[in-house]
């Protein structure tokens, strides 16, 4: 869990993957269209992803990936991150982290 908060507070977004997950490719894809440049941690590329994976679903993640982080804190994972943009207010949250500017 320390892993995970140490890289989640290390930029003002960052999106924890596996390359070979679709809808990680998809949010990463979203995240780059709105002009942010996340920082990307693919787990299963990672020595220690099991263990990052673990402290994910502990969180809440289910499934574990994608998992995004905006200003150091989690805000969800596929689902919620496609929401957010529906409703209109992730591009907001990422202005407010200093992930993108206007």
């Amino acid at each position: 869990m320390d892993k995970i908060r140490e890289l989640s507070n290390k930029k003002a977004a960052v999106i924890f993957t596996k390359s070979s997950c679709c809808m990680s490719h998809s949010i990463k894809s979203l995240f780059y269209e709105l002009g942010a440049s996340p920082a990307i941690h693919e787990l299963d590329k990672d020595a220690s992803g099991m263990e990052m994976e673990w402290a994910l679903r502990a969180l809440g993640c289910n499934p574990c990936v994608p998992a995004v982080f905006i200003g150091g804190r989690f805000i969800g994972s596929a689902k919620d991150v496609i929401s957010y943009h529906v409703e209109g207010s992730l591009k907001q949250m990422l202005m407010d982290a200093k992930a993108i500017w206007l």
